[in-house]
């Protein structure tokens, strides 16, 4: 069983086959003990290698250099620094791609990816996994055995094309063979007598190319993510053959890669790992004046989004999790040079801690002077000198030292549990009920309603929890899930915004759960279609109608943001300012409470939000994607009680907890703000950092950008 070191992790990704060749210095052999050496004085403990450069490793084909590596572990060992190796799949050599041009991905049918860049193979070509089992075979038996490695990484951020070649194609073929048994079933299970596209053999089936299709769609979604769980599986599989059983293997996740199912991926490895880049300087500023418009993508915005990539990184295995590559410095694009204040490289790193991570590694040690990413800032600038990065790093390092075993692998608290859906995000990406400002089609509409519900909790100083759907109950019987009583009793509220593909034992179980004493909070176009993503022919939410106690069969877009109100007498009394936005479902009430009601000439015939008692437990229906002020007091109302102790806290101030393994609180106090702020210790805790009491009722200061860590028995 794989085992990690009883502390955080803490380091950077190091290349040193990336590091100049000229001048004095370099000829001398002296960057690699200075790189080392300043590792260890800034407290690193781990350090990720060998991932990017399959032509290093074998320059030509079947002629391998595998000894370079060594003295970099050797180096990194005589300083107790850790090493994650990498396999290095995805980037391949030029000689491979000049000698096997069959291996080239396809973007559409016959439309091949140029080379010069990355990850533009076909992964599951025979070609490419003879060269590349190879590869991954002569490096791993090399360094398996060295006293340095703890653990793999095999590839690097996979899923990020959706591959068209005519053999993938081919293998979908054969996976909906197997799947349905025969062309009639898929017939009708996909509806393909509209249109005419009715087969008559599975000949007959088109390139995905131009389909509009939404059941196919969703299918072909599925089956490339499978592929990519089958390739990183497979690599894993390889990779254990001469790992020793204290090592682990992982892969390091975007988790807005298109062919990315999180929940799916990480099965067969021992630790979920991500990366999770955001916005430094203003856009970790609380009060939060990110505008709800603005799209979260493979970067973020906002303390909210950051914390919502850690719950998502910890969700993938409901459980703590490595931070494989997060900023360094600045980050993307070489216009976008936003390195963060003094103080927010500590804030984020605990951010993440909190929420779970058992390693904070940062892309990467030095910046590089060459390549795509050369103004990618690294903990070292060009020049190579230690500036004010490191040094911030550095006092980050004695401070994860100081913690010890207390912070590493955290159970996160949570008073709200959301359920996530990658096949519903993948629907609403090909068929968005959201339009974009311009009146386009907006392929973020899927976060579009869900995390306006996260957010909301985060406004209200709520801890969230997210779950795959089938980490509480899988249809397919795949996966052992929850009990309806289980779940009560670990997500006592939960919310399911957006679950638009559900299948009707979903349904079930969510009724069920209600019944048995949860809360059952559902979004817009939940339960709306059935496994396939088709309609349901029954008044919507479907199989939960009777449940809800309302029904709509109209829904609408809302082209700008509609006041609300609570209704009077009703537990739900809103500011002036609170609104609906997007959506609005047109809600029937048969036997609900409303709670509050649209503001508007046509759509205040209907409720925005409703609720029912079920059993032992409640119903709440919110038929629109709730405003900021609509989704904070929302989540109030659904957790009258926080989990944190926390109270009072001023505007620029997160408090999260959760439980360390050997059962003691942790507290993780931030202020968001360049103003300094005042916080009362709500229990008798002691300061991690400096060891010292501190009794309950005393004031405690937070400086600008300031993080404090407070333990408890």
């Amino acid at each position: 069983m794989a085992v990690l070191p009883a502390r955080v992790l803490f380091g950077a990704a190091y290349y040193h086959e990336y590091q100049p060749t000229h001048g004095p210095e370099y000829r001398r052999g002296e960057q690699l003990k200075t790189d080392l050496d300043l590792m260890a004085e800034a407290r690193f403990t781990v350090i990720r290698v060998g991932e990017s450069v399959w032509s290093t490793w074998e320059p030509e084909n079947g002629h391998f250099d595998l000894d370079w590596l060594e003295p970099v572990l050797d180096g990194a060992h005589e300083r107790g620094i850790a090493v994650v190796l990498g396999t290095p799949t995805y980037a391949v050599p030029p000689w491979l791609a000049r000698q096997y041009p069959e291996i080239t991905g396809e973007r559409a049918t016959g439309q091949r990816i140029g080379w010069g860049a990355r990850q533009e193979v076909d992964f599951t070509h025979p070609a490419f996994r003879f060269h590349a089992e190879r590869v991954i075979r002569k490096i791993v038996a090399r360094y398996a055995g060295h006293p340095a490695v703890i653990g793999f990484q095999v590839d690097n951020e996979p899923g990020n094309e959706l591959l068209y070649n005519r053999g993938v194609f081919e293998c979908f073929v054969d996976h909906l063979r197997a799947k349905y048994g025969d062309i009639e079933t898929l017939n009708r299970e996909w509806g393909l007598v509209y249109w005419s596209h009715r087969l008559s053999t599975w000949a007959d089936l088109w390139t995905p190319d131009g389909n509009v299709q939404p059941q196919y769609d969703v299918a072909w979604r599925e089956f490339q993510a499978r592929q990519v769980t089958e390739f990183i599986g497979w690599q894993a599989d390889i990779v254990r053959e001469y790992a020793n059983p204290e090592q682990f293997v992982t892969t390091c996740i975007s988790y807005t890669r298109p062919g990315v199912q999180d929940d799916e991926l990480t099965d067969r490895l021992d630790i979920a790992s991500g990366n999770p880049y955001y916005d430094m300087q203003d856009g970790l500023e609380l009060p939060d004046r990110t505008p709800d418009a603005h799209a979260q993508r493979w970067k973020t915005t906002g303390v909210w989004a950051l914390y919502q990539t850690a719950d998502w990184m910890f969700s993938s295995k409901q459980a703590p999790f490595l931070v494989t590559e997060t900023n360094a410095s600045s980050i993307g694009e070489p216009w976008h040079n936003r390195p963060a204040y003094d103080g927010q490289w500590r804030q984020a790193a605990w951010a993440l801690v909190g929420r779970g991570a058992r390693m904070i590694e940062y892309w990467h040690w030095h910046t590089l002077h060459f390549g795509a990413e050369t103004y990618w800032g690294g903990v070292l600038p060009h020049s190579g000198r230690p500036g004010r990065t490191y040094a911030e790093l550095a006092e980050l390092g004695a401070e994860l030292d100081a913690a010890g075993p207390l912070v590493a692998g955290l159970e996160p608290d949570a008073d709200i549990t959301m359920v996530y859906s990658t096949p519903s995000k993948w629907l609403m990406q090909k068929y968005p009920p959201i339009a974009t400002g311009d009146g386009g089609p907006d392929d973020t509409a899927y976060h579009r309603i869900f995390d306006p519900f996260y957010r909301g909790a985060f406004d209200a100083g709520r801890q969230v929890r997210i779950v795959h759907g089938r980490q509480l109950h899988d249809p397919s019987g795949e996966r052992e899930g929850l009990t309806p009583e289980e779940a009560v009793s670990r997500h006592p509220v939960l919310v399911v915004p957006a679950l638009y593909i559900a299948a009707d034992s979903t349904l079930d179980w969510f009724a069920a759960y209600a019944h048995a004493g949860g809360h059952l909070v559902l979004g817009p176009r939940t339960a709306y279609a059935d496994h396939e993503a088709r309609a349901r022919n029954e008044l919507a939410p479907g199989r939960l109608v009777d449940a809800a106690g309302v029904s709509y069969d109209e829904f609408s877009n809302l082209t700008q943001e509609i006041p609300v109100r609570g209704v009077p007498g009703g537990p739900l009394q809103l500011p002036d300012s609170a609104t609906a936005s997007h959506w609005a479902d047109g809600l029937t009430v048969t036997d609900a409470e409303p709670l509050v009601t649209y503001d508007h000439p046509h759509f205040g015939r209907w409720p925005a939000v409703t609720t029912r008692r079920h059993g032992a437990g409640q119903v709440t229906y919110v038929g629109t994607v709730p405003g900021r002020d609509l989704a904070r007091e929302l989540a109030s109302w659904l957790t009258p009680t926080a989990r944190s102790v926390w109270e009072d806290l001023p505007a620029s101030v997160t408090a999260t907890t959760g439980t360390a393994e050997d059962g003691r609180r942790v507290h993780i106090v931030h202020n968001w703000s360049w103003e300094p702020a005042r916080v009362t210790a709500p229990a008798d805790l002691t300061d991690v950092l400096n060891g010292s009491p501190v009794p309950a009722g005393t004031e405690l200061e937070l400086g600008a950008w300031d993080v404090r860590v407070f333990g408890t028995d």
